[in-house]
This record gives C-alpha cells, sequence and structure tokens, in this order.
C-alpha cells in the first residue's frame, strides 16, 4: 500500500483474511442500494395502481419513480452525515448502523396499507419511508464505497470496484430476478398485487441479519487506522473541506462523470424491467428469466471492466466507453423499441447488449472518487460525489417519462435523455486528471 506521504507511515502488514472480509463487506454493503434499487424497478408495474393510481399509465409509472427520485435526493444527506462520522470515528461504525437500518425500513414497506385500505395515507407513507430509506443508503455508501478500497492492495483497486459498481449490480439483480421468479409462482396474477409484492419486500429483514453477522468480523480500513495515529486535526468538518474552494474544481469534474455514469445506467439497464414491460408486452416470468441472464454476464464483465482501468487508466477507459457508447446504445434502443414478442431472440440479444455496456461505463467510477480525496475526508467526498451523481442520474427516468406523456413517445425521450447524459460523461471524463494509483 502506498503511504499519505514517503516515509510519513509505517507500512503495516494487512493480513489476506482482513483483505478479504473488508471484500465481502464492502460488496455486500453496497449491493443493498441496488438490491433496493431492482426491487423498486421490478414493482413499478404493480406498486405503481396501488399507492399512486391513475386513469394515465404513464402518470402512474412517473409517480412511483418519483418516489424512487426522492429516496435519490435524501442519499446525499445520509452521505454527508455518515460520511463525516466515517472520515472521523471510522468505516466500520457508520458501515454498521447504516446497513442494518436499510434492512429494515425495506421491510416496513411490506407492511404498508394501500390507498385502497388507507387513501391518501398510503402514498404519503411510502414517500416518507422511501425518503428515510435513501438516508441509510447514502450511508451504507459512504462507509462501503470506501473501507473495501482501502484495505485492498493497489493492483486490485480497479476489479473491486468494477466488482462493487457492476458485479454488485449483476448479483444483486440475479438475486432479485430469483425472488421476483419465486413470488410472482407463488402469488401468480392478481394474487401478486395482494401478498407478492409484501413478500419482496419483507426479504430486507434477510439483509439486516447477514449484515450482522458479517460486521462482526470486519477490522477496521488500515489507511484510515494508520491516519488515528499520524493525523493532524482538521480545522474545520470533512463536509466544509470538501465544499471549500480547494475541492470545487474536483467536485464539479467529478459530478459530471458521476451524473454521466448514472444516467446511463437509470435510462438503459436500470429501465429495462419496465421497458420490456410496457412497449415490447413481455411477461413478467420472461422479463425475470431475460434479466437474469443479463445480471449473471454483469457479474464477469463488471470485473473485467474494473481491471481493464488499472491496465489502462481511468480516464482513457472512460473516454473510450463513453465514445462506443455514443455510437452504439442509441441502435441499440431503436432496435429494441421495435422489436414485439414475435422477436424473443432479438429482444433477448438487445437487452444483454443495452445492460451490458451502460453498466460497464461506471465500473471504475468508485475507485476513481476515492483517488480524487485523501484519507481524512474521503469517505465524506466520495458519497457526496456518487450519491448526488447518481440522485441527478437518477431523476432522468422520472422526467423522460412524465413528459412523453404516451407510451408511443416514450423511447424517444429516453434516447433525448441519453444523448444529454452521455455528452456530459465525455465532458467529464475530458477534463479530469488521470487518478491510477494515487490512493493514498
Amino acid at each position: 500500500m502506498q503511504s499519505p506521504a514517503p516515509g510519513a507511515l509505517s507500512q503495516q502488514p494487512v493480513s489476506r483474511r482482513q483483505i478479504w472480509i473488508a471484500i465481502c463487506a464492502s460488496v455486500f454493503g453496497w449491493s443493498l442500494d441496488l438490491f433496493d434499487f431492482f426491487m423498486i424497478l421490478y414493482l413499478v408495474p404493480t406498486i405503481g395502481p396501488l399507492f399512486f393510481p391513475s386513469s394515465r399509465p404513464t402518470l402512474s409509472l412517473a409517480a412511483v419513480y418519483g418516489a424512487f427520485a426522492v429516496s435519490l435526493l435524501m442519499r446525499p444527506a445520509g452521505a454527508a452525515l455518515f460520511g463525516t462520522y466515517a472520515d472521523r470515528r471510522g468505516r466500520k461504525r457508520a458501515m454498521t448502523v447504516a446497513v442494518i437500518s436499510v434492512g429494515l425500513v425495506t421491510a416496513l414497506m411490506g407492511a404498508l396499507p394501500t390507498v385502497a385500505q388507507a387513501g391518501l395515507l398510503a402514498s404519503a407513507l411510502f414517500v416518507l419511508l422511501r425518503l428515510i430509506q435513501g438516508i441509510f443508503v447514502g450511508g451504507v455508501q459512504a462507509s462501503a464505497g470506501t473501507i473495501g478500497l482501502e484495505t485492498v492492495t493497489a493492483r486490485w483497486r480497479g476489479l473491486l470496484s468494477g466488482t462493487m459498481v457492476v458485479a454488485t449490480a449483476g448479483m444483486a439483480g440475479l438475486v432479485i430476478s430469483a425472488v421476483f421468479y419465486v413470488t410472482s409462482s407463488l402469488y401468480p396474477g392478481p394474487e401478486f398485487a395482494v401478498w407478492g409484492w409484501r413478500v419482496m419486500f419483507f426479504c430486507g429483514l434477510l439483509s439486516s441479519l447477514l449484515g450482522i453477522f458479517i460486521f462482526r468480523t470486519l477490522e477496521e480500513s488500515p489507511l484510515w487506522a494508520r491516519l488515528q495515529t499520524h493525523k493532524q486535526p482538521l480545522d474545520q468538518a470533512p463536509l466544509q473541506v470538501l465544499f471549500s474552494a480547494r475541492y470545487r474544481r474536483t467536485l464539479l469534474a467529478n459530478l459530471a462523470v458521476a451524473f454521466g455514469g448514472a444516467a446511463q445506467y437509470y435510462l438503459t439497464s436500470g429501465y429495462l424491467p419496465t421497458f420490456l414491460a410496457v412497449i415490447n408486452h413481455v411477461p413478467k416470468a420472461t422479463i425475470a428469466s431475460i434479466l437474469t441472464l443479463t445480471n449473471i454476464l454483469l457479474i464477469g464483465a463488471g470485473a473485467i471492466a474494473g481491471h481493464l482501468s488499472e491496465l489502462t487508466g481511468r480516464k482513457r477507459f472512460f473516454l473510450g466507453c463513453g465514445l462506443l457508447n455514443v455510437i452504439v446504445l442509441p441502435m441499440l434502443y431503436r432496435a429494441l423499441a421495435h422489436a414485439d414478442t414475435h422477436q424473443m431472440g432479438t429482444i433477448v440479444l438487445l437487452t444483454i447488449a443495452l445492460g451490458t455496456l451502460a453498466n460497464v461505463a461506471t465500473a471504475p467510477i468508485l475507485i476513481f472518487l476515492n483517488e480524487r480525496f485523501p484519507t481524512e475526508i474521503r469517505a465524506t467526498g466520495t458519497a457526496v460525489c456518487w450519491t448526488v451523481g447518481f440522485a441527478l442520474g437518477g431523476m432522468t427516468p422520472t422526467f423522460a417519462t412524465a413528459l412523453a406523456g404516451n407510451l408511443t413517445r416514450l423511447p424517444h425521450l429516453l434516447l433525448l435523455f441519453l444523448g444529454f447524459a452521455l455528452a456530459v460523461f465525455l465532458v467529464g471524463a475530458a477534463i479530469v486528471p488521470e487518478t491510477r494509483g494515487q490512493l493514498q
């Protein structure tokens, strides 16, 4: 591992066991955000009429995505709160509280009454729990997004970043696809709208229990632990340092990369469950099968893409993926919009291609953000940039859906927003410096 300054800190050996536990904890914690994300995506067509009924299908869908968006907007608050705590008191403590809380709030959503049972109170409670969950998910990202990358050896940081950002999307998507398949089989047809969606939310309790088990043996980040014995106290809180003039340009450039990557993901891979259902009219069970295959492939693709950034450098990787996606993603989306259920093979291939290309572009973003900040403000800086960028990117499907007005115009609006996102991503990639090897 590299030291913050040559000779300033003595190198302390990190055991292989400590490294593997930190990797498992980070991957598990990071997957909770994606588990929650996929949960909402799979349930949009079901919970839309239950909590936000409307005579216009696009408005009902947009309302659910809006509830998801407000959760994203609360994540920066959680990132600031838990990031400051992680920088001052340790990554492990922040992670333990945040992970357990996310699971509990997810389970509570499954116990909510619907509009038919409680009127507008049901909608209000759903949005309230989404807000609370957003705070805790921001806390998970502040701790899980740092502790593993600060523990693993330098040559594997790109691979771990790709595993956390992309492969965990595949793993979480695989788990939620399996849960969705089982629950939709146990509660077929109208029964799913009564009990199936509740059972899926109740699975959040399992994540809390698993988190308690993992964190019992987790050790603190070696970079943060070493800093505690050699550091000079900050004159300001980490959040104040982050928003000082010193980091203003860093923040703006980071946000361009994070927003561009996030919007690519949410407008393509993240929107596919809804797109396949409302545009291609693919049955629920078939959607689950297609996305399960896609997510299996993403597990390997994410790790490979992250490690590739270790070989090429973060900047070159971002530019290459951005230019490729500018050309290919619009072509794939147009083709998918014109495919029907008689062309299932084509739909499967287009879904896999869209999901893979949009995901791999984001693989090195997490390690890139970690490399942009010193240890004393790293959890805060990384989490704030990530959560703000992904909150803004995550709102793009909501606006695209709402502005579409009807399902016929939906693919066109998605493409317009996607073009804007890719432009921002390329600008950000062009102005940031190379950061590979600068995590100290």
